[in-house]
């Protein structure tokens, strides 16, 4: 499942912060958990250690699985051009009076 998730990320050059793992059990009853980085990742090693600290944070009580889903978000683009700085003002002959 995590292979998925690296493989798309690969494909659009991209990386998230904010891993979310979606449980569904048999009753249909959902929960979530999610976790932000402060850095971007993408590596699978990396999603997999964060999903299975979500996953094992989960009471289970006994309850039967039907669905697991991992998303992340909060995504952080690779191949973004450079940021440029627009100026505040078009006309540098502007003047302010307070």
């Amino acid at each position: 499942m995590p292979f998925l998730v690296e493989q798309r990320l690969e494909q659009h050059e991209t990386r998230g912060r904010t891993l979310t793992l979606k449980v569904k059990f048999s009753d249909y009853h959902q929960i979530t958990r999610s976790k932000t980085m402060l850095a971007p990742i993408s590596e699978l090693s990396t999603i997999f250690e964060i999903a299975k600290a979500l996953f094992e944070s989960i009471d289970l009580e006994n309850r039967s699985i039907r669905l697991l889903g991992i998303a992340l978000s909060n995504l952080d683009n690779a191949k973004q051009t450079q940021v440029i700085q627009l100026p505040l003002f078009q006309n540098a002959g502007i003047i302010c009076l307070a």
